[in-house]
């Protein structure tokens, strides 16, 4: 599956199509995010145990938790990528399935295509059906909002570390997503790096996109945090506003991961 999200839908837009572009309709909203007794088990083991939530517009939502807590495997549950073993995803009521490009997902080590930085952000436009002149629009707003329009025609792959995961954000944000989902976006960056991640989920943020995102970063977490879920061992332990989150934890595994002690 690509990281820029499924692409066998072509997806709504908002803008009025243009000569030879496939029409595109109009579509209800993906939010809320509604989890119910989500479960996902591999070879009689429970990774995944009866979480249920819901997720609203607006807010930044971190996942969070100790190593092994089942983050990554909460966002691709949501996104559609597993299957779960119990319970529902449903987005706005639709299926994970259903969503399209609308609902997009950057992983922590992102599939870049061998083609330069600008054709990686072209591609998925292309096969959205928007027309030439439109996705070179896209593109360059794009590159210039993630700040590498002066690689646009270097090697994808020949990119540093930020820059991948910028060129990675910049893909998916192209598509226009409703909801963006980032996993670990700033694992082994160095500083200036994630300080650039870190401004452009703001900026995200600030045009009316969902960005939930997992982070193992408690500093990050509170710079960019707006509500917490909080996970260990595979179960949903807490699900409160950030500011709550980190000053008056509910659980004593909250308080304990945020004291750095190892949960056991």
């Amino acid at each position: 599956m690509s990281p820029i999200g499924t692409m066998a839908e072509v997806q709504p837009d908002t803008q009025a199509n243009e000569p030879g572009e496939r029409p595109l309709a109009r579509a209800s909203s993906l939010l809320p995010l509604q989890v119910r007794g989500l479960s996902y088990r591999v070879d009689g083991q429970t990774l995944i145990e009866d979480v249920s939530f819901d997720l609203a517009r607006g807010a930044v939502t971190m996942i969070m938790g100790p190593n092994g807590a089942g983050k990554t495997l909460l966002l691709r549950l949501c996104h559609g990528l597993l299957i779960p073993s119990a319970g529902t995803v449903r987005w706005g009521g639709m299926h994970p399935g259903k969503c399209g490009q609308r609902l997009t997902m950057v992983f922590q080590r992102p599939l870049l295509l061998r083609r330069s930085v600008f054709a990686n952000v072209s591609f998925p436009l292309k096969v959205k059906g928007l027309s030439r002149a439109r996705r070179r629009q896209r593109v360059w707003q794009a590159l210039e909002q993630t700040s590498l329009t002066q690689l646009a025609k270097r090697p994808a792959r020949r990119l540093s570390g930020g820059e991948r995961q910028r060129l990675a954000i910049a893909r998916a944000w192209a598509l226009e997503p409703e909801v963006l989902m980032l996993d670990e976006p700033t694992a082994n960056l160095d500083p200036p790096a994630t300080l650039a991640v870190e401004k452009l989920v703001r900026t995200i943020r600030d045009t009316g996109t969902k960005v939930i995102m997992t982070s193992h970063d408690l500093a990050q977490a509170k710079r960019l945090g707006e509500e917490v879920l909080f996970l260990n061992r595979g179960r949903l332990l807490e699900h409160t506003p950030a500011p709550e989150f980190f000053e008056q934890p509910r659980t004593r595994q909250a308080t304990a991961f945020l004291q750095g002690k190892l949960l056991l």
